[in-house]
């Protein structure tokens, strides 16, 4: 499962549940509770502190901040983004593997930074490393959406190369020049710039903002309030997709012009080319998040009563057989116990192979979450708006009750470690045979005229120039599909050969088409009205309900397996590190999943387009037509690939663990009752 995602959001990264934990018991020391108990304070900005700030000065109100943070966090970064990119790839000529990099930009500076923010944040003043973060995320969403005011109007085609121009009529001459050559994807180092800074604003909210509920929380109540906390996150995303769906379905510069020149027509949702206002959602989440940096700079060090919840709990680690126990509550003063710190871990063979086994399904989990919407939009022939809509309303509910699922059974069953590790073995395994949706709910590509259908009488095949056609001077930058009465889609009316179109109740009509055929079948009076029509050919596919039901249990059992992982991690690692281990967790997610998950997910569509947007000047843009079965298998083969990785290190991770001896815990458990004492 995605735990980190390029996104950065519970969906992805697993919540830290409370542990009724079965490793070694170990105190935490009156120390660490003396220092609190001199740390807590009262809301506000020094002096002034007033008396109605003190009423969200404690558990309850610091997790209300924190839930808003999450959930803006959320709707950027797991959801705007994710339904923007193929908008994004259209407005600024890119391709599926450079929106890939975009995507992959967040893990990149969030896996750079985890560490560090991780080991020296666990002593720091948490709620200001938040007050830090909620500044960079919204500095980061408002450079998002920058390049929406710096690339001027969006121009969608010209209306005199629309229909086919026989020699001799007037026309536009648009040949190649070096001022026809589009500075567009420049734009693409903006959009890595603002997702390097939501990565660097995202780095202390799921490690820092995780662990300073936990710290402030008695034992039984930790779970309770992480759980709310992780799944106010969940609504992130959710909120995200359907937002950003239906601001798709404004135009991309909110009024449409009646014409933008002599040259240029107007057209409406339906047209390929219509591009939505993909913008305003990172706007208004700019203002929306740094509204959040004031109550996160009021909260003190810690809130009231850490010191007596501190010295209550029990902190817990994994026995790897050895007699000597690293003493870690020192350890994190200073740089130095940097590379002992890193080493404890690192030298942990269950904690490792559980981050190993989540990151492969991290890189499955995070290129779906990026091109789920895309793979619906081509292979069932949706719009952007619906296929993004469809995408949100599948992912985050399935995710969301995956963990939900989970986390009663583990409950309710009282799993120990090594059930829970046996138990993700089996949800992964339902996962991987739910996977061969792929294999049988997919669909073929609609006849396409020189893609993948001859021209009428002809042998041409990828070639959108035929006899029919090639005295029209067709411009291939000039995408706009029409449907033939012979059921064959075409690049355009020039390229079908129309030499006329009419509009006829709201839809537009062409005539006189060299280069359709006869209908296939007689239907009446509608056949001979025209030769084609706008838009795509309506698909015959109806196996979208089928994909999404099976793709839904999918991301259901594959996300029963994240709270679990986590529990496992965080029983395996000392008290004092157990943000350090999220930390670590974090970097290998990024590393092994989240970062080359959507490049590879980009990649392998690129390596299934048949029909590349390119110009006069011969440059590659976006793709226009895909081929749908190649991409089906690709996307399964990853995934599938993925799964078996992951299924391999849990069953090790099974094996290498031990659980503590009876007579060490109940030694450590007497210790830590003596402590607390003094404390």
């Amino acid at each position: 499962a995605k735990e980190g995602a390029g996104m950065e959001n519970p969906v992805f990264e697993p919540p830290t549940p409370d542990l009724g934990r079965q490793c070694q018991a170990r105190p935490v020391g009156s120390g660490a509770g003396v220092a609190a108990a001199a740390e807590e304070g009262p809301c506000g900005w020094g002096r002034f502190a007033p008396k109605v700030l003190q009423l969200c000065n404690n558990a309850e109100g610091y997790l209300a901040a924190y839930s808003l943070l999450a959930i803006f966090q959320g709707i950027v970064v797991n959801g705007l983004i994710n339904i923007s990119v193929s908008t994004i790839e259209k407005r600024y000529e890119l391709n599926s593997s450079l929106t890939g990099l975009i995507s992959a930009s967040y893990d990149i500076a969030f896996c750079v930074l985890s560490l560090f923010v991780s080991f020296f944040g666990e002593r720091g003043h948490k709620p200001r490393w938040l007050a830090f973060s909620a500044f960079m995320l919204g500095l980061g969403s408002l450079i998002f959406s920058l390049p929406h005011f710096g690339s001027g109007k969006y121009y969608y085609g010209a209306k005199v190369e629309e229909t086919c121009q026989i020699q001799g009529t007037s026309s536009a001459n648009l040949t190649c020049s070096a001022s026809t050559k589009s500075s567009l994807p420049n734009y693409l180092y903006v959009f890595i710039l603002g997702q390097l800074l939501l990565g660097v604003g995202g780095t202390p909210l799921y490690t820092l903002g995780t662990t300073f509920i936990d710290d402030s929380v008695p034992k039984h109540k930790s779970s309770l309030y992480i759980g709310i906390s992780y799944s106010m996150s969940l609504l992130g995303p959710a909120i995200g997709y359907v937002l950003g769906g239906q601001l798709l379905n404004i135009y991309i510069d909110i009024q449409i012009p009646e014409r933008q020149d002599t040259t240029y027509t107007k057209m409406n949702r339906d047209d390929p080319r219509w591009l939505g206002a993909w913008w305003i959602g990172f706007l208004a989440c700019f203002f929306a998040i740094w509204l959040l940096i004031i109550p996160f700079s009021c909260f003190p060090r810690h809130l009231p009563g850490t010191a007596k919840i501190q010295a209550e709990k029990i902190s817990e680690t994994h026995n790897d057989g050895s007699e000597v126990f690293v003493e870690t509550e020192n350890i994190g003063k200073s740089f130095k116990d940097f590379p002992m710190a890193l080493l404890i871990l690192l030298k942990n063979p269950v904690l490792m192979s559980l981050i190993i086994a989540s990151s492969s399904e991290a890189l499955v989990a995070t290129g779906f979450a990026t091109f789920l919407p895309k793979f619906i939009e081509n292979q069932f022939g949706k719009t952007s708006s619906f296929s993004a809509t469809l995408g949100g309303l599948i992912l985050i509910p399935a995710a969301a009750l995956g963990q939900i699922i989970s986390g009663i059974l583990i409950s309710k069953c009282k799993m120990d470690c090594k059930s829970i590790i046996r138990f993700m073995i089996g949800t992964y395994s339902v996962a991987l045979l739910l996977n061969t949706v792929f294999l049988f709910a997919k669909c073929g590509n609609e006849p396409f005229a020189g893609v993948s259908e001859t021209y009428n009488g002809t042998d041409t095949l990828y070639n959108l120039t035929a006899p029919c056609n090639a005295n029209c001077r067709c411009l291939r930058s000039m995408y706009y599909p029409v449907c033939g009465r012979d059921g064959v889609q075409y690049f355009s009316p020039c390229f079908a050969g129309c030499a006329s179109h009419l509009f006829n109740n709201t839809k537009k009509t062409y005539h006189n088409c060299s280069c359709v055929g006869k209908p296939k079948r007689e239907n009446g009076l509608e056949d001979f009205l025209y030769e084609a029509v706008a838009g795509k050919c309506p698909t015959q596919c109806k196996l979208l309900p089928v994909f999404l039901f099976f793709f839904f249990f999918t991301v259901v059992f594959t996300f029963m397996a994240v709270t679990p992982t986590t529990v496992a991690i965080l029983r395996c690692v000392p008290d004092k590190q157990r943000t350090f281990a999220l930390g670590v967790q974090s970097v290998f997610l990024r590393l092994l999943g989240t970062i080359p998950g959507p490049i590879l997910f980009g990649v392998a569509i690129d390596n299934s387009c048949t029909l590349w947007d390119i110009d006069e000047c011969k440059t590659k843009g976006a793709c226009w037509v895909y081929d749908n079965e190649r991409m089906a298998y690709l996307l399964m083969g990853i995934s599938a690939a993925c799964k078996i990785i992951t299924i391999i290190f849990v069953v090790m991770a099974v094996c290498l663990y031990k659980p503590p001896s009876s007579s060490v815990a109940l030694a450590q458990k007497d210790s830590r009752r003596g402590s607390a004492i003094n404390t």
